[in-house]
This record gives structure tokens, sequence and C-alpha cells, in this order.
């Protein structure tokens, strides 16, 4: 999985260093902890289904996602979070590991992520991570950029 997530990064033009640690860091509080910043560094990456298409909503690990913010930022009727098996087949990654490139989904980047110089998000597995600039990755995702946070 990591080297899918290197390929997708290579392509992005995003320079990348994944990191796999001993300690898991398959929820914010395991990875903010693995790395020693303030969990809301950590960009967590969520599958919805939003009028019944998946979308990648990476958000600050600071807060919830507030559902009804995603759908007023996509402009749609109805969303919901996708489950385990939604999420691996519309990325190919399991939970806990998925990260916010290599996947091909439209992407709300949420705004809180770029109160930080740098973020961490996952690298495809339950201990990868990498470090990256919140506006590097927004960019090279062309993602939309909105208020998420509950």
């Amino acid at each position: 999985m990591r080297s899918k997530v290197k390929e997708a990064a290579r392509e992005l033009g995003l320079q990348l260093e994944l990191k796999t640690l001993r300690n898991s860091t398959a929820t914010v509080a395991d990875a903010a902890a693995a790395v020693g910043v303030d969990v809301g560094q950590i960009a967590k990456s969520i599958v919805f289904v939003m009028d019944g298409e998946p979308v990648m909503v990476v958000a600050s690990g600071r807060h919830r996602i507030d559902q009804l913010k995603v759908c007023d930022a996509l402009d749609c009727a109805e969303g919901r979070q996708a489950s385990a098996d939604e999420v691996r087949a519309a990325t190919g990654f399991p939970i806990g590991g998925v990260p916010p490139i290599g996947h091909g989904l439209p992407v709300v980047f949420d705004t809180a992520l770029l109160d930080y110089d740098v973020i961490y998000a996952a690298g495809g597995d339950s201990n990868t991570l990498f470090e990256v600039h919140p506006r590097d990755l927004a960019g090279s995702l062309r993602a939309l950029v909105a208020p998420v946070g509950e």
C-alpha cells in the first residue's frame, strides 16, 4: 500500500517521506502521540457518500466532521459517512490507514488544517504516515477548501 502512496505523491509533484513507526497511527490520538504533535496537526482522511458518490474529506484531528457542512460545501442534498467496505472499495485502503492521496476521489480539505505549518497524514496502513505542508497538499489535490468541523 505504501508504494501506491509513493506513486501518487510523485504524480502530484509532492516530495514525501513515508515514516513507518512501531506504534499504531490508526487513530488521531495514536498518530499525534507517535510523532509528538498536537491532534489538530493530524489530517484524518474520511470517506463520505454524498448524493450517492464517494468523496474524501481531509480534516483536522482537533474536531469531528460536520456532515451538513460537507453537504453545504459540495452543494449536495444528502450525505453520510461511508462504511468500512465502501471505504475499501472507493480508495483501496483500509480504515486507519487511508491517505489523502492515491485514491482519485474528489477532496474537501478542512480550513482548520491551514492553521499549521506542517500536518501529518496516513501513509496507507495503520503504522505509516507522512509530513506535508497543508497548502501544498490541498493545492496538489485541487481540493475544495472549506470549514468542515463541528
